[in-house]
């Protein structure tokens, strides 16, 4: 991995590596895919202020995260079929992350369970839950995730219905499944793949075995999942989550100011600015666009994190600029993931790490903690700043 400077790097090897199928479930959006490309373009836009002269010796980048000890500003975003970009990917994944010192979020379309992780690493982690139609298997995640000592349940809120996403249809990543001939040939030549899957843990959804007829045929579990998506969910469905979950509740999905007062009213303890990675409803705005108007409404009620297009340091130095208190990073431990197992998630975490150490610097900031919208370099932030020379400058 000497080659390997950035998360392109990784995404490149990825791409070589894995099925076709599974790289566009985890590089794809819905429909023409705006809002996806938005997440990158609106974080690319923003522009950092660099300052000299500033003594950056000592920098820190700990802080805390719901109130846990955190060595970076981040965390690994719940993502589904982790265990299809590699054999066991959920618990690589978990092991990784929690080495570098951030929380881990399982999603509950994982491959791997919530037992299975919590069996193979020795520390906490979070879990992710959709409330579903049945209600009582909802309930019984929670139940499981209790008794997994689940440091937190992060709540999705914005897939009521599933968006479209076309690469996944045209590629057979469809309900039901379709191996087509295409998908075949492209899953015969990657050997390397399709014997760590088949020697990981589970080849289907952990989560739903043993509670799902037929759970051991994925044709008939995602068939199953379809059904699962609920309109009608609601606020109510929030607040009997949160009388069921004693501990700490993440909302994620909130995009709109709005909605993330009315998460503080239901007693959510943090939210993410998110949209779903794109993957939702497309033209929707940015989560780093959306970021600042809901951080200035709720930010002193609950802890803001932020998940949308984070590929570099600096894209989460941006967030933390823009009102967020940490980030959630998908598609770039995904990448690693795939590349490289265990040891490509902890390139990913180490290129964050390091990116992000070098920018703080570079713009005059020493702690992670204090990072203001002062260090975006933009018109409106000059003005306000109203930038006067240093009280010993000597005139020419």
């Amino acid at each position: 991995m000497q080659n390997i400077t950035n998360i392109e790097d990784l995404r490149q090897v990825a791409r070589r590596k894995i099925p076709r199928a599974i790289f566009d479930y985890v590089d794809g959006g819905s429909y023409d895919e705006r809002t996806l490309h938005g997440n990158r373009a609106d974080l690319e836009s923003i522009k950092l202020r660099q300052r000299v002269m500033v003594d950056v010796s000592k920098r820190s980048l700990s802080t805390t995260i719901l109130g846990q000890p955190a060595a970076l500003p981040l965390a690994i975003a719940p993502t589904g079929l982790t265990g299809l970009v590699r054999g066991d990917g959920e618990i690589l994944a978990a092991r990784a992350a929690l080495a570098a010192g951030i929380p881990f979020c399982l999603s509950t379309m994982s491959i791997c369970s919530l037992e299975d992780v919590r069996a193979a690493v020795d520390r906490p982690f979070w879990f992710q839950l959709y409330v579903m139609r049945d209600r009582g298997f909802s309930q019984s995640l929670i139940e499981r995730a209790r008794a997994a000592h689940c440091s937190a349940l992060v709540l999705t809120v914005d897939l009521q219905i599933q968006g479209q996403r076309h690469r996944d249809i045209k590629n057979g990543l469809s309900v039901p499944p379709r191996l087509t001939p295409a998908n075949a040939l492209d899953i015969a030549m990657k050997p390397g793949w399709v014997q760590r899957v088949l020697c990981g843990k589970r080849k289907t959804f952990g989560n739903l075995a043993g509670h799902v007829p037929g759970s051991n045929n994925l044709n008939t579990v995602s068939q199953w999942i379809a059904g699962q998506f609920d309109p009608s969910l609601s606020w109510r469905d929030v607040e009997w989550v949160r009388k069921l979950w004693p501990g700490k509740l993440i909302l994620k999905g909130v995009l709109d100011p709005v909605d993330a007062k009315l998460a503080t009213e239901v007693g959510a303890d943090a939210i993410v600015v998110s949209n779903h990675g794109g993957r939702q409803l497309d033209g929707a705005p940015s989560s780093i666009e959306a970021l600042p108007a809901i951080a200035e409404r709720v930010g002193e009620q609950c802890e803001i994190l932020f998940d949308g297009g984070v590929r570099s340091g600096q894209d989460i130095l941006k967030a933390l600029a823009s009102g967020a208190h940490a980030c959630l990073t998908g598609r770039a431990f995904l990448y690693g993931l795939g590349a490289f197992g265990e040891a490509g998630v902890t390139r990913v975490l180490d290129i964050l790490r390091s990116e992000l150490d070098v920018s703080m610097a570079l713009s005059g900031s020493t702690d992670v903690r204090n990072v203001s919208r002062d260090i975006i370099w933009s018109a409106a932030a000059r003005a306000l700043n109203r930038i006067e020379p240093a009280p010993d400058a000597v005139e020419a």
